[in-house]
């Protein structure tokens, strides 16, 4: 089981409202909308995703992260390495 199962309806909801800002992108691309609206929507799509990706570190910290230092061994070693990875190309994007 994955540390995002027990919200995993509500990311769905916010992927597929995030799915329905990029649709409306698109059409204003294809309308000819005015750039500065183009970039201010893509800027609360971007939010949005970074808000999913962030829920769904907490998620993994509390749940994977705690569990593997809970297990101990070398798989706790590995699951904060992986989540430091993980923090990192967030920070980056």
């Amino acid at each position: 089981m994955h540390g995002y199962t027990d919200n995993k309806d509500a990311h769905l909801r916010r992927l597929k409202r995030i799915e329905g800002q990029v649709r409306g992108l698109q059409r204003m691309i294809e309308n000819d909308d005015y750039c500065i609206d183009v970039l201010t929507q893509i800027s609360a799509a971007t939010r949005a995703l970074q808000a999913v990706s962030l829920g769904l570190l907490d998620e993994h910290l509390k749940h994977c992260v705690s569990q593997a230092i809970t297990d101990g061994g070398t798989a706790a070693d590995e699951k904060i390495a992986e989540a430091s990875n993980a923090i990192a190309r967030l920070v980056r994007s």
